[in-house]
C-alpha cells in the first residue's frame, strides 16, 4: 500500500508571509549573563526581529508534528484474515444445525482470527518547506527567551570528562529540570568533554546551536546557551 502523503501548502504560505512581513518593532529582550558558578557577569540585549519577531503557534505545531512523524519507525503490522493460520473451510453447514450461520474460522469476529483493517507497515516521513522549518526554529528560541526559560552562560569549559562537574555547573545556574545546552563552534573541543560529561544526565541534551530544531528546543523546560551559541543565533546581540 502506498504511504499517505499530507498536504501542507498552507504552512508554506505561512513561511512566505513570515519572510515578507516587515521588521518587528517589539521591545528588545534583556537577559543576564552568568558564569559557570552562577555569578552574574553582565547582560545581553537581543532584538526579537532577528528571531522572527513574532511567534506563530500554528507553524510551530506543524513543524513539531513533522519531526515526531519522521521519528516513527512505521513497523507496526497486523495479520489479516488471509494471513492467520487456520482452515478456510466452512465450520458447519448453513442450515439444519440450529446454530447461527458461520463461515471460516479466520474471520475477525472469532478468537484467533485476523484483524479487520489493522495497521500495516508504512512510511510516515514527510517534509515541510525548508524556510518554514528554519523560521519555526527561530520562533522556538524566541519563545524560550520571552518566557524567561533561557539561561545565558559566558562559557562552559571542562578540563576532563566528568559528569559530577557538569552536574555542579547545572546546579550553580539553577537548572533543576530538563534542559537543552546549546554550544557554539568555539565551545566544542576535540575530546567533546561537555557532550560526554552531560550525556549520562537524565533530561539533559547537548547540541551545537547550528543543529537546533524547533522540537528539540521546545521539548525541555530550560534552554542553556553559551555566549558563542547565542552569537551564532543572534549576530547583532549587544553584550554589556
Amino acid at each position: 500500500m502506498a504511504p499517505k502523503r499530507h498536504s501542507h501548502s498552507h504552512v508554506s504560505l505561512v513561511a512566505f508571509r513570515e519572510r515578507e512581513s516587515s521588521v518587528s518593532t517589539a521591545a528588545p529582550i534583556t537577559l543576564d549573563v552568568v558564569n559557570a558558578q552562577g555569578q552574574s557577569v553582565g547582560s545581553v540585549e537581543i532584538d526579537p526581529g532577528e528571531l522572527g519577531g513574532e511567534i506563530n503557534k500554528q507553524l510551530l505545531h506543524e513543524v513539531v508534528l513533522m519531526y515526531r512523524a519522521n521519528q516513527r519507525a512505521g513497523t507496526h503490522s497486523t495479520l489479516r484474515r488471509g494471513e492467520v493460520a487456520g482452515s478456510t473451510k466452512k465450520l458447519f453447514r448453513q442450515k439444519g444445525t440450529g446454530n447461527a450461520r458461520v463461515g471460516t474460522r479466520r474471520t475477525n469476529k472469532r478468537r484467533g482470527g485476523g484483524t479487520a483493517k489493522g495497521p500495516k507497515p508504512r512510511d510516515y516521513e514527510y517534509h515541510l518547506p525548508r524556510k518554514a522549518v528554519q523560521a519555526a526554529t527561530r520562533m522556538a528560541v524566541l519563545s524560550k527567551l520571552q518566557d524567561q526559560q533561557a539561561i545565558i552562560v559566558d562559557e562552559i569549559k571542562l578540563p576532563e570528562v566528568k559528569t559530577r562537574a557538569m552536574n555542579g555547573i547545572l546546579k550553580s545556574i539553577k537548572v533543576e529540570s530538563s534542559c537543552l545546552i546549546g554550544l557554539g563552534k568555539s565551545d566544542i573541543d576535540e575530546k567533546k568533554t561537555v557532550y560526554l560529561s552531560a550525556r549520562n544526565i537524565q533530561g539533559v541534551q547537548v547540541l551545537p546551536a547550528q543543529l537546533f530544531n524547533a522540537y528539540q528546543v521546545l521539548r525541555p523546560k530550560r534552554l542553556v546557551l553559551t555566549k558563542a551559541a547565542l552569537s551564532e543565533l543572534c549576530k547583532n546581540a549587544k553584550w554589556k
